[in-house]
């Protein structure tokens, strides 16, 4: 019997459908998290949930999980996030939620009978746009965060997270941490380069780089531009300046999987004749190895001090985010690996360099990823894009994958 197969153009119809809802020039979407846009890009998708028979429940953090209830068991589990970025696309996280659904109906239709219930989840608040940290609706979901604290978090516009899950109507009832699943597998476009630059298609995802997110406040003295001395001022922006170049020749000096990235940078008071009185700035570090990125993190902390000594200035550092890298299960992986090659896929083992709500599943079942590949590796652009051939062979890799899931035992 020939492997089943997704109907792509159908997963296309939904992908499209889905980017009708808050679109932006260029093609691309803005629906930050818990947004009135969000609130209909959940109410599209839980309408096909429900048109396809699935039990919906929605949690305490406003996680969306979409069961199929066949066979026995706790469920193989799918699923990412549908908001966005600012300047997002149509791809990141939809694609993953989508296809998922496209998964059952497949089953259904093909009268394929899973032993074990299949479920698609839409993650709350995955980008960390809005509400830090990202991952913020798996993390509560696996209870690396509690829901009262979450709840209280500030969005970056003002408003308190619990207020806008009950203003859009999605603080659910279910407690977390919820159940482990059997096992996740989450489908993402990659997001990068590598697939594409390699003529890989499909991604066997090893892991996940460990994440540190850090605002830097730089306080100096605000003062005239024309009428103060270069060697009497304290400028924070020549310390911001020289933070992103330390931060920029660290990544290029440590090598392999190291990258650092200035994000953000607000200056006050922003006027063309003042000396500013104060900076706040990002700093994203990333490393897959942690004793690195720990190292890392050391040195840009020394710098940052000697910066505040040398230029006379105040600096405060605040953790926004912070997260270990994650390997993903070998058994897991390799059932991806074989099931894109069996499909006549070129395929290759990689890790992530973006963060995924799978790495949050990782903590309590196995877990792993598939990518696809993003042209030219742009994402969080509204140029984002992925062949719809690259995501109907996406989601047959996972079609297989789950199936395979449901008649694994990890005992």
């Amino acid at each position: 019997m020939p492997a089943p197969q997704v109907n792509g153009s159908r997963l296309m119809e939904r992908i499209m459908a889905l980017a009708e809802i808050s679109p932006i020039p260029g093609g691309g979407n803005c629906r930050l998290a818990l947004t009135d846009e969000d609130k209909l890009g959940r109410d599209l998708v839980v309408t096909w949930m429900t048109d396809l028979g699935l039990h919906v429940s929605i949690d305490a953090i406003g996680n969306i999980v979409g069961t199929w209830e066949v066979g026995s068991g706790a469920p193989v589990m799918t699923g990412s996030h549908i908001d966005t970025v600012k300047t997002g696309g149509k791809y990141d996280g939809n694609y993953g939620v989508l296809a998922g659904l496209e998964v059952i109906e497949t089953c259904q239709q093909l009268g394929i009978a899973p032993q074990r219930p299949l479920a698609v989840a839409i993650f709350t608040d995955e980008e960390g746009a809005r509400f830090a940290p990202d991952m913020l609706g798996s993390l509560v979901y696996v209870g690396g965060m509690s829901v009262e604290e979450a709840l209280d978090i500030r969005a970056i516009d003002g408003p308190r997270l619990g207020d806008e899950l009950e203003r859009i109507g999605y603080a659910g009832s279910i407690p977390c941490p919820q159940p482990s699943p059997h096992a996740f597998v989450e489908l993402h476009i990659e997001q990068g380069p590598i697939l594409e630059s390699r003529n890989i298609r499909i991604g066997a995802v090893t892991g996940v780089q460990g994440i540190s997110w850090t605002e830097v406040t730089i306080i100096g003295q605000s003062n005239h531009a024309g009428t103060t001395p270069m060697n009497l001022r304290r400028d924070p922006v020549v310390a911001c300046s020289e933070i992103g170049k330390f931060v920029h020749d660290l990544a290029l000096r440590y090598s392999g999987n190291q990258v650092c990235t200035v994000g953000k940078i607000d200056i006050h008071p922003n006027l063309v004749n003042v000396v500013p009185s104060q900076v706040v700035m990002t700093l994203d570090v990333r490393n897959t190895d942690e004793g690195l990125l720990q190292q890392a993190e050391a040195e840009i902390s020394r710098f940052i001090v000697q910066m505040a000594e040398r230029e006379n200035l105040v600096i405060n550092t605040r953790t926004l985010s912070r997260f270990e890298p994650v390997v993903f299960d070998t058994r897991v992986i390799d059932i991806i690996a074989n099931h894109a090659s069996s499909q006549g896929n070129s395929v290759d083992y990689l890790p992530s360099g973006a963060g995924h709500d799978a790495q949050m599943l990782a903590r309590v079942c196995p877990t792993a990823m598939i990518f696809t590949q993003s042209q030219n590796g742009l994402s969080h652009n509204p140029a984002e894009y992925t062949s719809p051939e690259d995501l109907e062979a996406g989601a047959n890799v996972l079609l297989a994958t789950m199936l395979t899931l449901c008649e694994t035992s990890f005992d």
